[in-house]
């Protein structure tokens, strides 16, 4: 029970923080499903700030970005064995230009901590993880996207045993 309000404590820490912070760009919000490569279910809710930048601006599209605080839950093989985790990243994203639909593809690396190392049947080794992703979707009208997302969690060796896992997700995003 310490763990979980631990965990719902730094949530909310993290949420206020980043509605306090001086706005560079519009605030999103996210919800995803995904599944693991072991065949189990996670569930994500993050927010978002975009980044009031953009590089390399032409006729196909531009590079800009965001920070990304999510949470995620990943169910186990019962409902005692589930496990959480918080992460924060800065992610790249190319957009492309396009008359109704903008497709997109994405990439980041930032850092995570588990509620626990063992995580379905993946022995993590640590708490503290890196969170690479790489995404590509479709901005919708009205600014919302919706994509698929690759997601993999490793303490890149720092700890032994470092099994690592990955979600594959379908997300949804909406501006605030």
């Amino acid at each position: 029970m310490n763990k979980k309000i631990r965990l719902l404590g730094a949530v909310a820490l993290t949420a206020g923080a980043l509605a306090v912070a001086p706005a560079a760009g519009a605030a999103t919000v996210s919800g995803s499903v995904g599944v693991t490569g072991q065949g189990e279910t996670t569930w994500r809710a993050s927010i978002s700030q975009d980044w009031d930048k953009r590089w390399w601006e032409g006729d196909t599209g531009y590079l800009s970005g965001y920070w990304d605080a999510g949470y995620t839950y990943w169910e186990g093989g019962d409902e005692a064995s589930g496990a959480h985790s918080l992460s924060f990243s800065p992610v790249l994203v190319y957009q492309f230009l396009g008359q109704r639909f903008q497709p997109f593809v994405e990439f980041g690396i930032g850092v995570s901590l588990f509620s626990k190392t063992d995580v379905g049947e993946r022995d993590m080794g640590s708490a503290f993880h890196f969170e690479d992703r790489l995404g590509a979707g479709v901005v919708l009208p009205g600014g919302s996207r919706l994509g698929v997302r690759a997601i993999h969690y490793s303490n890149a060796g720092i700890k032994q045993p470092n099994d690592g896992i990955e979600s594959y997700a379908l997300f949804y995003t909406r501006p605030l």
